[in-house]
C-alpha cells in the first residue's frame, strides 16, 4: 500500500509541475512558463490524456481556439491565426516536419501517444525560425525515455457509432538502455472504415441523391521509427533515428451513374526519414550552461495512385507528356516525390548575469520529382541562414529579446529579418509586446505545380506561377496575463501585414499559359482555373483570450475564445481595380470550454472526467460555398491503476464524442463546417512496463532542475 506521503508527494509535484512547466520554443532555451519573453501557448500532457484525442488534430482542435482544420484524403488543412499550412511551421522536438499533398500536412506522421507536450508560438516571432513560420510554430515535444532500463508500452484505441464501423489507433513502444546507450523503438497503427455523412452529390448539373462517395474514406496507415542515443562522455550526447511511414486510402470504386467515371484508383503514401546530430555541453554558468548542437537530416514524401480498374491517363514517356495512357489494376503512377536535406548548427551562450546569446546556421535543400504535375518533371530550391538573438534581462522584472535573421535563397535573393520583444513582470501579472518580420519564398509547388481535380460536375485545374514574388510580412502583437495558483487567464491581440501574400485564386481561361495546356489534353473538357498570385493587400488581425480556474483540487473549468478577421486584394486588370480575396477557411469566431474533474479514491486509482466542447462560426471560402457555423461536445473519462515503484501501469480512457449529435449534411462537392461523424462512443486501454528507477524521485529531480531554469 502507498504511504500517506508519498501520495501527498504525488499531489504536490503534480500541482508544482503544472506551476512551473517549462518552455523552449519561443526563443531556443528553457524558461518557466509564466517567464517566457515570447508568448506561449502550452498544452500538456495531463490535458492530452484527459482529453482523450484520437489525433492530433483532434487534440489542437478540441483544446485551443486558435487552430481550424478541415480534413480530407490528402491531409489537414491547418489554418492559425488566417493563415494556411505553408505559413504554420510544424516540428516534432524542434524539427521541421516534411512533405504535404496539395497544400495539406499530414499530421498522422504524429503518433498522438507518444506526445509529452505541444507548444505553440504564434506570428514570426523567433529569430530560429525562418521560411513557413510566418503564422507560427507549433512545437510538439515527445515523451522522453531516458529513465529507464527496460521499457514496454502498449496502447490500443477503438471507436464505433455515428456511421463509423470502426476507428482503431495502435501504440507500441520498446525502450532499452545498455550502459551509456539507449534504445527507443515505436510503431503506430491508424485505420478507419470511414464514413458518409450525406449521399447528396451535385453532378452532371443535378443533384444526385444516391451517391456512394464518402466524406472520409477507408484507410490504413502505420509508421516504424528508432532512436539511438549514446553517451560517450557525460557532456556529449549523441544520437541517430530514422522513420518508414505508408499510407493507403481506399476510396469508392461503385459508379454512382453509368455516365459518371468511377475513381479507377486509390491513394498512397510512403515517408521515409533519417537524421543524425548531437548535443556537446560546454562550461557551466550561474544561469545555465553553455551548449552546442548539431542536427542532419534526409526526408523523404512520395505520393502514387495505385489503381484498381483500367484507366486512361496521363505519362511522361521519353521527356514528353502522353494523354490517354492505359492502367491496369495493380499499376502505380507516382505524383510527386518531395525530398529534402537540412543541416542545422546552433550555440547557446549565458554572458554574464544579463545576456543569454543564441546564434545558429541553417542550409535546406528541397527537390521535387512530379513527372505529370510539373514542367522537365522535376525543380528544386534551397535557403540558407545566419541568424543570432539575444536575451537581455537588465533588470529582475525585464526581458527584451533582439534577433536577427540573414536568408539567402537560391530564386529570391538575400533578406534580413529582425525580432524584438519584450516582457515586464508586475507580480503575478506579465505583459508582453513584440514586433517581427518575416520572409518566406514561393515552394517548388507554388511555382510549377499543375494539377487537375474532379469535383463533382467541375474539374479545376490549379496552376503554379513562375512570376511569383518571395513574402514578407510584418507581425506586431501585444499580450497581457494573469498566472496564480487558481487562475490564469491572458488576453494577446496581434496584426500580421503580409506583402505579396500567395493565395490561389480563380482566373480567367484566358490566363492560361500557352506551356500549360499541353495538361489539359484536346482541351475540350470545361475547366473552372486557379492560379497562386500574389495579393496586392493582405492582413489578419484578431484576440486571442485563454482562461484556467482551478475551483477545487479536483474542479477544473477554462476555455478560450479566438476572434479573427482578414483583408485580402488583387488587383484585377480587366476591371482596373482592387477585388476581395477571400482567405479559405476563415472564421471570425472559435471557441473552447472544458469543465473537469479529478479525484483518486485510492492509492492505486485515479479517475479523471471532463466535458469538452468547441465551435466555430461559419468559414468563409472564394468558391464552393461556405461552412457552416458548428458546435461539437464530448465527453471524456481516465482512469489511472497504478503503484509507487511498482513496473506496471496501466491507464483506460473512455467516452462519447459529439454528444449531441451533430452531423453537416451539406453536398459534395461543397465546403463543410466540420467533417466529423455522428455520435461515436471509443475506448482506449494502455499498459506499460517500466523496470527503472525510482518515478517519483525521479520527478521531482526534474522538477528542480526546472525551478533552476
Amino acid at each position: 500500500m502507498l504511504c500517506w506521503t508519498s501520495l501527498c508527494a504525488m499531489a504536490q509535484e503534480d500541482k508544482t509541475v503544472t506551476l512551473n512547466e517549462v518552455v523552449v520554443t519561443g526563443t531556443g532555451t528553457k524558461h518557466l512558463l509564466k517567464n517566457a519573453p515570447v508568448q506561449t501557448e502550452v498544452i500538456t500532457r495531463k490535458m492530452i490524456e484527459s482529453y482523450a484525442g484520437k489525433s492530433i488534430e483532434d487534440i489542437l482542435g478540441g483544446l485551443t481556439a486558435s487552430f481550424a482544420f478541415n480534413e480530407s484524403d490528402m491531409g489537414s488543412q491547418m489554418q492559425l491565426g488566417g493563415l494556411g499550412n505553408n505559413y504554420i511551421l510544424v516540428l516534432i522536438d524542434g524539427k521541421r516536419i516534411h512533405g504535404d499533398n496539395g497544400g495539406d500536412n499530414d499530421l498522422s506522421l504524429i503518433d498522438p501517444h507518444n506526445i509529452e507536450r505541444i507548444e505553440i508560438v504564434k506570428g514570426a516571432q523567433s529569430a530560429l525560425y525562418g521560411s513557413d513560420a510566418i503564422a507560427g510554430v507549433v512545437n510538439i515535444i515527445t515523451k522522453k525515455h531516458d529513465t529507464e532500463t527496460v521499457l514496454l508500452e502498449n496502447t490500443s484505441r477503438f471507436a464505433s457509432g455515428g456511421g463509423m464501423d470502426y476507428d482503431l489507433r495502435q501504440h507500441n513502444g520498446v525502450g532499452i538502455a545498455f550502459g551509456n546507450v539507449q534504445s527507443y523503438t515505436n510503431f503506430q497503427l491508424q485505420t478507419s472504415s470511414g464514413w458518409q455523412n450525406t449521399t447528396n452529390e451535385w453532378a452532371e448539373a443535378q443533384v444526385i441523391t444516391d451517391s456512394k462517395n464518402k466524406t472520409a474514406n477507408k484507410h490504413l496507415n502505420w509508421q516504424l521509427a528508432e532512436r539511438l542515443t549514446w553517451k560517450p562522455i557525460k557532456s556529449l550526447e549523441l544520437y541517430a533515428e530514422g522513420s518508414y511511414y505508408k499510407k493507403d486510402i481506399m476510396r469508392t470504386h461503385e459508379a454512382q451513374r453509368a455516365s459518371i467515371v468511377q475513381n479507377g484508383y486509390d491513394l498512397m503514401y510512403k515517408n521515409a526519414s533519417a537524421s543524425v546530430g548531437g548535443k556537446w555541453l560546454l562550461a557551466k554558468k550561474d544561469r545555465g550552461q553553455d551548449a552546442v548542437t548539431l542536427d542532419v537530416d534526409w526526408n523523404k514524401h512520395a505520393y502514387f495512385y495505385n489503381y484498381t480498374d483500367k484507366v486512361y491517363g496521363d505519362i511522361y514517356y521519353n521527356g514528353k507528356l502522353e494523354h490517354d495512357y492505359p492502367y491496369y489494376p495493380g499499376d502505380i503512377s507516382l505524383q510527386s516525390n518531395q525530398q529534402r536535406v537540412m543541416a542545422a548548427a546552433k550555440g547557446v551562450f549565458y554572458l554574464g548575469t544579463m545576456n543569454t546569446l543564441t546564434g545558429g546556421a541553417e542550409y535546406r535543400y528541397d527537390y521535387l520529382e512530379a513527372p505529370l504535375r510539373v514542367k522537365d518533371a522535376e525543380a528544386s530550391d534551397w535557403t540558407a541562414a545566419l541568424y543570432a538573438q539575444d536575451e537581455i534581462n537588465p533588470l529582475s522584472w525585464l526581458n527584451i529579446t533582439a534577433g536577427l535573421r540573414l536568408n539567402q535563397n537560391a530564386a529570391f535573393g538575400f533578406r534580413a529579418t529582425p525580432k524584438l520583444s519584450a516582457m515586464t513582470s508586475l507580480g503575478d501579472f506579465r505583459v508582453r509586446a513584440g514586433w517581427s518580420q518575416g520572409f518566406k519564398s514561393p515552394t517548388p509547388k507554388e511555382l510549377n505545380y499543375h494539377y487537375l481535380r474532379s469535383m463533382g460536375s467541375s474539374t479545376y485545374y490549379y496552376m503554379g506561377n513562375a512570376n511569383l514574388k518571395a513574402q514578407t510580412s510584418n507581425y506586431y502583437s501585444f499580450g497581457l496575463e494573469y498566472r496564480s495558483s487558481k487562475l490564469t487567464a491572458s488576453a494577446t491581440a496581434y496584426f500580421n501585414n503580409l506583402d505579396n501574400m500567395i493565395a490561389l485564386v480563380p482566373v480567367a481561361i484566358g490566363e492560361i499559359p500557352s506551356d500549360a495546356m499541353v495538361y489539359l489534353g484536346d482541351g475540350s473538357m470545361q475547366i473552372v482555373p486557379k492560379m497562386y498570385k500574389n495579393t496586392d493587400r493582405a492582413k489578419t488581425y484578431g484576440v486571442d483570450v485563454n482562461m484556467n480556474y482551478s475551483i477545487t483540487k479536483e474542479w477544473t473549468v477554462g476555455g478560450n475564445y479566438s476572434y479573427l478577421d482578414t483583408d485580402a486584394e488583387l488587383y484585377n486588370e480587366s476591371k482596373d481595380r482592387y477585388m476581395k480575396v477571400t482567405i479559405d477557411g476563415m472564421a471570425h469566431h472559435k471557441w473552447n470550454a472544458f469543465a473537469t474533474w479529478t479525484y483518486r479514491f485510492l492509492p492505486t486509482y485515479r479517475l479523471s472526467a471532463g466535458l469538452y466542447g468547441r465551435g466555430s462560426s461559419m468559414r468563409y471560402y472564394q468558391t464552393d460555398g461556405n461552412g457552416k457555423a458548428f458546435q461539437i461536445w464530448k465527453l471524456s473519462t481516465s482512469h489511472d491503476f497504478s503503484r509507487s515503484n511498482a513496473p506496471l501501469a496501466w491507464h483506460v480512457e473512455a467516452g462519447i464524442d459529439n454528444i449531441f449529435n451533430y452531423v453537416d449534411r451539406t453536398m459534395r462537392p461543397y465546403h463543410l463546417g466540420t467533417t466529423a461523424c455522428g455520435t461515436n462512443v471509443f475506448v482506449s486501454c494502455s499498459i506499460k512496463y517500466n523496470k527503472g528507477k525510482n518515478k517519483i524521485n525521479t520527478k521531482i529531480k526534474k522538477q528542480n532542475t526546472h525551478e533552476e531554469d
